[in-house]
């Protein structure tokens, strides 16, 4: 099993622009002779490698590690201060958490479920998951599933975008007629525009660094297009402005929403940042008349709102770790797949034989007469396979795949797939 591994960078461990930089991890798992087959998750707060390897590698950290560093020219020592791995069944513990909410900046949140699902479907769609990192990744998605369903884990929906409606509640109390300028068309900034629109929102705009995204964007929700260079008109305008930009430097200075509440006959401005590095100028919360909140604040605001959420988290591991026992007697039966493979082509060369055979002593046989033997013989194989497939992974799974398959290929003389 150790050939399953995850080598990764999130939000715990690693600053945005060098996660950002290692967001083609996969680039680097093609050029690597070791590997088998490999996906990445990648979302705004994490990106991950899932590869698997082939057999004899004696340090797969190592192996992948060479292939990262030559692919995006970044050095060694900073990407190991940073990355971790995960090995064996690990690595579906892992996955499994992180698809049940376990491993997010919001504990619980829902959306990961769905990138963990895309990543798969992103894999298979690029042939480059395959029985190993299937069986991976269901475990992963049934774990997430079964914890939303049979837990509250998932109770009080609160992803960064919602709680950044809530900071702003506070702040301001209703958002109802309201004007909401969000400054990023990332995931973050679709994903507030989504729940703005179901506050009742008078008016919404975005900003962005792109104008052709922005005004994407924008078409889907009715909103105003601004640019970044209309920073200050856009905040003069607004009540409340949600930051979520990609950004290594701040995008709002202090001088900028100065500026602009000079021009806001006493209204109150609602600034939000959910970047990370940040988006806003710390200074710009000392401006008369501006509420800033930063991630800090949005970790502090879902305290309440996670104590229902952390009393799940128990029945959540417990949910992950009998997913991964199922997980690990599935994986050791994967082993067995190319014998059986191997027996089910042997009895179907033998079952082609012999009908063959059989029709031409027979002489003159009419097609539906034919077509009866045929079935006769393709089922009385399917059948005589049957209880040694079953008994076969059976054992495989309880981890005695290796004396189980050399009695299976001697009886059937069979040779070992490494065999000349």
């Amino acid at each position: 099993m150790q050939r399953l591994v995850c080598l990764g960078l999130s939000h715990r461990t690693a600053p945005v622009e060098l996660r950002e930089r290692i967001g083609a991890l996969g680039l680097g798992a093609e050029q690597c002779p070791a590997v088998v087959e490999q996906a990445v998750l990648q979302t705004c707060y994490r990106v991950e490698l899932y590869a698997w390897l082939v057999s004899g590698v004696d340090d797969a950290r190592d192996e992948l590690l060479r292939a990262l560093v030559g692919a995006h020219g970044v050095d060694r020592d900073l990407l190991i201060d940073h990355l971790y791995v995960h090995a064996g069944e690990d690595v579906a513990r892992h996955l499994s958490r992180v698809a049940s909410g376990l491993d997010s900046l919001v504990l619980g949140e829902a959306e990961i479920l769905g990138q963990v699902g895309d990543a798969f479907e992103a894999g298979k769609a690029a042939g480059t998951v395959g029985p190993a990192l299937s069986l991976l990744f269901r475990t992963a998605i049934s774990s997430g599933r079964r914890a939303r369903a049979e837990t509250a884990i998932g109770a009080n929906p609160a992803t960064a975008s919602s709680m950044a409606l809530a900071l702003a509640e506070g702040a301001l109390g209703s958002l109802r007629e309201k004007r909401a300028l969000v400054v990023g068309a990332g995931r973050i900034g679709l994903q507030t525009l989504k729940a703005f629109s179901g506050r009742g929102i008078a008016q919404t705009a975005v900003a962005n660094r792109t104008r052709e995204r922005a005004v994407e964007v924008a078409d889907r929700f009715g909103a105003t297009v601004y640019g970044l260079e209309e920073l200050e008109v856009a905040l003069a305008w607004a009540d409340v402005a949600v930051t979520a930009t990609g950004s290594e430097a701040p995008v709002l200075g202090a001088d900028t929403v100065a500026a602009a509440m000079s021009c806001r006959e006493q209204r109150p401005l609602v600034l939000v940042d959910l970047a990370v590095p940040a988006d806003v100028e710390r200074a710009a919360g000392m401006v008369s008349g501006v509420s800033l909140f930063d991630v800090d604040d949005l970790r502090a605001g879902l305290d309440g709102a996670m104590t229902s959420r952390l009393r799940e988290v128990p029945n959540v591991e417990a949910i992950v770790e009998d997913e991964v026992a199922t997980f690990r007697r599935r994986y050791q039966a994967l082993e067995v797949e190319p014998l059986l493979s191997a027996l089910r082509r042997q009895a179907e060369m033998i079952r082609e034989q012999e009908l063959d055979r059989t029709l031409r002593d027979l002489g003159d046989v009419d097609p539906a007469t034919a077509e009866r033997i045929e079935h006769l013989s393709r089922t009385l194989v399917k059948k005589l396979l049957h209880e040694p497939t079953v008994r076969l992974r059976e054992r495989a799974g309880a981890g005695d795949a290796d004396d189980v398959a050399d009695a299976v290929r001697e009886l059937f003389g069979l040779t070992a797939p490494n065999d000349p």
